[in-house]
């Protein structure tokens, strides 16, 4: 959550930084704001809501012309979001100008320090103590860099810092802790910021910076071409501190809506491609698999007696498949924990355990701070991510990269199956190395696997009667989701898009418990989704579930039925049936998932929501 945008070269430096804002609209905000560096002064506007506020405050009050700058998007924490709480924060004698992601746990005790020395501060944030503190550090070493390395000393909690200085109007220095932060290097200039998108359309030259280090870029005035922008990177004591260069793999394109509505509208359309994208050369020609990645020896996964998943919201049901599927092909025992409550209950891990660690953004704090007690206690963990460079993938043993390219929109679409794809792989691979699968065994999953983007291309194509059913919803107050083995996360991440997006009540249920409680919410014309799995498979399973649906039924539900092509038995028993391709039991959430995005985003549309920016949430939640 939260952006930040930092800027200095030969351009406007305003200009850079409100596209680059604009370009993290998706992560969630509640205000934006600015400072640039000019004529030996610092100027900043800042305003609550969205970015146009800003903007129009910009065209009424004009900054001044300068090549150096900084801005945010706040999601607010400490304080409400106000114009005065909005970042950048200002020290009394408005030289200094920071911006902060994350929250700084020992605010209050610097904050009554700083007031006993005098300061006055205005705002009702954590973040404005930074400022302060850095003119305080400036004032007796007279070097921006070297006064952020002694503040981070002295905070606790996760920050990502960015600051300018009216002295030092050729710099930015930024420093990171448990938060977030990227450098891009362009020709003549560079930049800083939460997210690679906001300056991916001028340069895929990123530099990955590691936990507790402070980054300083300085421009040569005088200079030129690549050579007038220098980095250096410390610990925050000042030693020299490693960085990694990398390219990134996606342009300014990839970011745009292309056409569509909404971003989720094109992310849901990118899914086939995304999914085959993340199945690319991780099959050898003889169908069996080489996941590069995963760097934790064969020995050692031979020897790995427990697994436990670890996500949150949309992940942790990529993780509850990941269970079934885990178990089912590798006889492991495998456990799925919610990453926000696991270190809590003192769970118990050695080295024999793999900890899987599911993440688009790589930022997630709930499941880092779960993935560090799982190492702390001696496992070895594997990330599942979508961000290269991210911090879950640098502090993990092992990683498995989904390839589904930039996913703006809030409410994740192609992430979820991109992550059901590597956990599939992850597992398979367990099999393959443990021999609890014959080879020719792991070649048939993976030849489904590679049927799976044609199939989900099939669903997107009839999901017009899906759009107009959602429509004709748009005034009900209550669905149901019901599913069963596969079909139950299925119908936790069906009520979850729901939920998101449409702000209705939405819960999903294992259709087996009906009986033993939420059966008492059925009533007429209620709206209830049922995922139906196939009847080949899991016919035992099937058979209940129709059973169900008849439960429902017959106390006057309206029954919309998810089922295979083919399977006749749901026919009497759904008013509205949503038709998906026949997929082997443990790979049909690939294909009965999509039906539920495209519901959820039509519903709230049709109920005037923002799709993309849903209320009160961020796309990547990097407090916990």
């Amino acid at each position: 959550m939260c952006g930040i945008v930092g800027y200095v070269g030969g351009q406007s430096a305003l200009d850079v930084v409100v596209a680059g804002l604009k370009r993290l609209e998706y992560r969630g905000y509640d205000s934006a704001g600015v400072a640039v560096l000019a004529d030996g002064g610092l100027a900043a506007a800042k305003k609550a809501g969205k970015l146009v506020n800003l903007e129009k405050e910009l065209v009424g009050r004009p900054l001044p012309a300068g090549a150096t700058g900084i801005g945010h998007t706040r999601w607010a924490t400490h304080g409400g979001p106000t114009d005065t709480n909005a970042h950048p924060h200002l020290d009394n004698a408005g030289r200094v100008a920071v911006v902060h992601n994350g929250i700084i746990e020992n605010f209050a005790e610097l904050r009554a320090e700083l007031a006993e020395r005098g300061h006055e501060l205005v705002s009702e944030t954590d973040t404005e103590v930074v400022a302060h503190l850095l003119a305080e550090s400036f004032s007796s070493c007279g070097d921006l860099a070297e006064s952020m390395r002694l503040v981070c000393r002295r905070l606790d909690g996760a920050f990502t810092l960015v600051a300018v200085h009216a002295d030092e109007p050729d710099v930015v220095v930024g420093a990171r802790r448990n938060s977030p932060l990227v450098v891009g290097l362009g020709e003549g200039e560079a930049f800083l910021a939460s997210d690679v998108a906001a300056f991916i359309a001028y340069t895929r030259s990123a530099i990955e910076l590691g936990q507790d280090q402070v980054v300083e870029l300085r421009r040569d005035a005088e200079g030129g071409g690549a050579a007038g922008v220098s980095v250096a990177v410390t610990d925050f004591h000042g030693a020299p501190g490693e960085a990694r260069s990398y390219h990134i793999d996606w342009d300014s394109s990839a970011a745009e809506k292309g056409g569509y509505d909404y971003f989720m509208l094109k992310e849901i359309a990118e899914q086939p491609k995304a999914v085959a994208d993340t199945l690319l050369g991780r099959i050898d020609p003889a169908g069996s698999l080489t996941l590069d990645e995963v760097r934790i020896p064969d020995s050692v996964l031979r020897e790995i007696d427990k697994i436990v998943v670890i996500a949150c919201g949309t992940a942790f049901h990529a993780g509850m498949i990941a269970k079934l599927a885990i178990e089912h092909w590798t006889r492991i025992p495998c456990e799925t924990e919610l990453a926000s409550e696991f270190r809590y209950r003192d769970p118990i891990l050695d080295a024999r355990t793999l900890v899987i660690a599911i993440s688009q953004s790589g930022e997630t704090m709930d499941t880092l701070m779960a993935l560090r007690h799982a190492r702390e206690q001696g496992a070895k963990v594997l990330a599942v991510c979508n961000t290269n460079g991210s911090t879950i993938p640098r502090e993990s043993d092992a990683v498995l990269y989904t390839h589904a390219g930039p996913e703006v929109a809030v409410a994740s679409t192609k992430a979820f199956l991109t992550q059901l794809i590597a956990c599939y792989l992850v597992a398979l691979y367990l099999a393959q190395v443990r021999g609890s699968k014959w080879g020719d065994e792991v070649r048939d999953v993976v030849r489904e696997l590679s049927a799976v983007a044609d199939r989900v291309e099939r669903v997107l194509e009839t999901m017009e009667p899906v759009r107009e059913l959602a429509r004709s919803l748009a005034d009900k107050n209550t669905v149901l989701f019901l599913g069963r083995h596969v079909g139950y996360p299925v119908a936790l991440e069906g009520a979850l898009k729901l939920k998101e997006l449409a702000y209705m009540h939405a819960e999903g249920f294992a259709a087996g418990e009906l009986k033993h409680g939420p059966i008492a919410l059925i009533e007429k014309d209620l709206p209830v989704v049922v995922v139906v799995p196939s009847p080949r498979g899991r016919s035992v399973l099937h058979d209940k579930i129709v059973s169900n649906i008849q439960e429902i039924r017959a106390r006057g539900a309206r029954t919309i039925v998810i089922a295979e092509e083919g399977d006749e038995a749901v026919v009497p028993y759904a008013d509205h049936l949503i038709r998906i391709p026949a997929t082997p039991t443990l790979l049909q959430p690939l294909v009965s998932t999509v039906p539920l995005q495209v519901f959820a985003c039509e519903l709230a549309t049709a109920r005037g929501n923002e799709v993309d920016q849903p209320r009160n949430l961020a796309k990547s939640v990097t407090v916990e």
